[in-house]
């Protein structure tokens, strides 16, 4: 089968792979660099578990052909902390106890870093407008909406 070179960056460090033009980004991030924030959850890109960040927006990697990405910028789960030193939606996940089975968590993170990213202050309304293309099963969405919310204001410039 014919393989494809390709080079990408990933949580920040170039790699070169050579990839089948069938392989999804998913299968590259789970079964080739052993990331395995990313989860296999519908396949379809339906439910968000398998989200990273694709040049800055959240991305279902389920449904992306890693052949089709040669020079793309990919940030997983993995990739957000800045070392030690968890991202503010990270905390904020775990302070308001955002999580419960955590099979959706990583995707829910990445989406809502996103958002912030691109609205430092956004409303309610626009929060859960973003959080909605990911399912969760666990936590009714309440704690996950706060804790987007408490991030927000942790990052944002005080006035």
């Amino acid at each position: 089968m014919e393989r494809l070179k390709i080079k990408l960056q990933v949580n920040g460090e170039p790699v070169e792979l050579d990839v089948k033009p069938s392989e999804t980004l998913l299968e590259t991030l789970r079964d080739r660099l052993e990331l395995t924030g990313a989860k296999d959850g519908c396949g379809l890109g339906a439910c968000g578990s398998c989200t990273v960040l694709l040049n800055g927006l959240p991305t279902r990697s389920c449904i992306v052909l890693t052949a089709e990405l040669d020079g793309a910028d990919v940030t997983t789960i993995e990739g957000l902390a800045d070392g030690t030193k968890l991202d503010p939606v990270q905390e904020s996940f775990m302070d308001k106890g955002a999580v419960q089975c955590g099979f959706c968590t990583p995707g829910m993170i990445l989406t809502a870093r996103s958002l912030l990213n691109r609205n430092a202050r956004p409303t309610r309304e626009e929060i859960i407008r973003s959080m909605s293309s990911n399912l969760c099963r666990c936590t009714g969405y309440k704690k996950i909406i706060e804790a987007v919310e408490a991030a927000a204001s942790s990052q944002a410039p005080k006035s």
